[in-house]
C-alpha cells in the first residue's frame, strides 16, 4: 500500500490516505508517484505528495500539521512551542 498526503496552499499536510499499489503501476508494472497523485486528484482534487510509512524517502512519514519542503523534498514535523520557545525543528 502507498500513502499520500494532501497539502494546503502553504504545503501543510491536511490528511494522509492509503492508496492500493495497483493505482501507481504504469504499463510496464513500475510504480510511479505521479499516477498515485493523479488518482488522488481524481477522487478529491487538491495537491498531493507520496509519503513513506517507513521513512524510506522524504525523511519523515507525513502527519497532519507536517510541512512539505519543496527545497529539500521532505516532510518536516510541526514546531512545538514550550514555554514560549520552539523545539527548533
Amino acid at each position: 500500500m502507498a500513502h499520500f498526503a494532501e497539502l494546503d496552499e502553504n504545503n501543510i499536510v491536511l490528511r494522509v490516505i492509503v492508496v492500493h499499489n495497483n493505482e501507481l503501476m504504469d504499463e510496464n508494472g513500475v510504480e510511479q508517484e505521479q499516477l498515485g497523485i493523479q488518482f488522488c486528484q481524481s477522487l478529491f482534487g487538491g495537491k498531493w505528495k507520496q509519503t513513506s510509512y517507513n521513512g524510506n524517502f522524504r525523511k519523515h512519514y507525513a502527519g497532519i500539521g507536517y510541512t512539505y519542503r519543496e527545497d529539500t523534498d521532505e516532510f518536516v514535523p510541526p514546531q512545538i512551542e514550550i514555554g514560549g520557545e520552539s523545539n527548533g525543528n
